[in-house]
C-alpha cells in the first residue's frame, strides 16, 4: 500500500463499485458482474466478503445484489452468505447449510486454524492470495503475501469468522464485554428496531466501507511496520553470536522495534537449540535496555529475569553493587534493566547469565 490516499480510493471504489476508471475502454463493454447476498439486516462477514471480491479485476465494477429471492441469486455470477450452497466452482460461498463445517486447515491443509468459516473467511481462503498479491505488487506465491496472508487471517478475518458463527473466544463466562469489536461496530450501522425507516441499503454501504478500511489500514501496516520489524529480528537472531558466544543474547539494531512475536516465531521456525534468554536496544530516549524475553509472548514472568539483588536499586547504588559503571535501574519484577552505555548494558546481560537467576518475574 503506497499511502493513506490510495487506501482511501481503494475503499471507496470497492464499496461503491465505481471502478479503477483505468485501462483501454471497450467498444462493447460486457455486462457488469453481480456479487448476490442477502437483505435485511447485515454483518460483518458479508460486508467483508462483498468488499474483498470488489478489489478483484473481475468483481471490481460488480454490481451487489441484495436479495435472498432464489431467482435472482441464480443470476449471480458469485453469492456470499446465502443460499444454502458453498460450491466454489460455481462461486456460491454460504456457511449456513447443516452440512457446512469447513475451516481454513480443511480447505488448506498447510495452514492450522480450525475456526469455522464465514463468507468473509471463505472469500479469504479463496481469493485472499491473489487479492493481496494485486494490491501490493508482488508475487501471489512469495514470502511477503504468504507472510501476510497469514497474519491477516489470523488476526483480523478469523475473529469475523468466529464472531458470525457463534465462537466464543474463550470457555466459561467472559469477564467483560466486549462491545467495540468491527462485527460489533458493523451491527450498529443497521437501522435500530423502532426507526421509521428500516432500509438497509445505505447502511450496507457504509459497513463496507468501514471493514473494507480497517482491512487495508491494517495490511498497510503488517506490511510497513510487522514485516519490517520481523527482518530485523530475524537478522539479529542470525548474529547472536557476534554479541554473545552463548547465543543467547539478541541485539536489536533499531530502538523501538517490536521483537517478541517474532522472536517466539522465529524460535520455532529455526529450530533454535538453545532459547534466547536477553535482549539489548536502544530506546527511543538514547537509553540502553537489556530486557529479559518472556516465557510466552504476552506473559508477564521472564525466562530469566535480572539478578534480584540488583531489583529496584538506580544509578550509583545499582552500579556499585553489579560493579558495572553507567546502571541506571534495574524494574522491581527484574524483567528490565538500563545503562548509559551499549558495553554496560551488555555486561548486565552477561551478568545475568553468568549468575543464572532462575526465580521468574509476576
Amino acid at each position: 500500500m503506497r499511502s493513506a490516499a490510495r487506501a482511501a480510493r481503494l475503499v471507496a471504489m470497492a464499496a461503491t463499485g465505481t471502478g479503477t476508471g483505468t485501462g483501454h475502454k471497450r467498444p462493447h463493454p460486457e455486462p457488469a458482474a453481480r456479487i448476490g447476498t442477502h437483505d435485511g439486516t447485515f454483518h460483518c462477514d458479508e460486508a467483508l466478503a462483498c468488499f474483498l471480491l470488489r478489489l478483484l479485476p473481475r468483481y471490481r465494477d460488480a454490481e451487489i445484489v441484495r436479495t435472498r429471492d432464489p431467482q435472482r441469486l441464480a443470476r449471480c455470477d458469485v453469492v456470499v452468505d446465502v443460499g444454502g450452497e458453498y460450491d466454489p466452482s460455481r462461486h456460491r460461498y454460504d456457511h449456513h447449510q447443516r452440512s457446512f463445517t469447513e475451516s481454513m486447515r480443511s480447505l488448506r491443509p498447510d495452514k492450522p486454524w480450525s475456526t469455522k468459516l464465514s463468507s468473509a473467511g471463505l472469500v479469504y481462503c479463496h481469493f485472499g492470495s491473489q487479492i493481496l498479491a494485486g494490491l501490493l505488487g508482488q508475487p501471489e506465491d512469495g514470502p511477503v503475501v504468504t507472510a501476510l496472508y497469514d497474519k491477516l487471517y489470523e488476526n483480523f478475518v478469523e475473529e469475523i469468522d468466529a464472531i458470525d458463527n457463534g465462537i466464543a473466544p474463550a470457555a466459561g463466562e467472559p469477564r467483560y464485554a466486549l462491545s467495540t469489536t468491527l462485527s460489533v461496530r458493523v451491527g450498529h450501522l443497521n437501522p435500530r428496531w423502532n426507526d421509521p425507516d428500516q432500509d438497509t441499503e445505505a447502511g450496507f454501504r457504509r459497513a463496507m466501507e468501514l471493514v473494507g478500511s480497517e482491512f487495508l489500514e491494517r495490511l498497510d501496516f503488517y506490511h510497513r511496520a510487522w514485516l519490517p520489524a520481523r527482518a530485523l529480528v530475524e537478522e539479529a537472531v542470525w548474529r547472536r553470536f557476534e554479541v554473545d558466544a552463548s547465543g543467547q543474547i539478541l541485539e536489536l539494531s533499531q530502538g523501538g522495534c517490536p521483537w517478541k512475536e517474532h522472536l517466539f516465531q522465529l524460535e520455532q521456525e529455526l529450530a533454535l537449540p538453545r532459547p534466547l534468554q536477553l535482549v539489548l536496544f536502544l530506546d527511543q530516549g538514547g537509553q540502553w535496555r537489556v530486557q529479559s524475553v518472556p516465557t510466552a509472548p504476552h506473559s508477564f514472568q521472564s525466562r530469566l529475569p535480572l539478578p534480584e539483588a540488583w531489583r529496584g536499586l538506580r544509578d550509583k547504588a545499582l552500579s556499585e553493587l553489579a560493579g558495572i559503571p553507567g546502571c541506571v535501574f534495574v524494574h522491581a519484577s527484574g524483567f528490565i534493566g538500563g545503562n548509559c552505555t551499549r558495553e554496560g548494558a551488555l555486561e548486565m546481560a552477561r551478568r545475568t547469565l553468568e549468575l543464572g537467576e532462575g526465580t521468574e518475574s509476576t
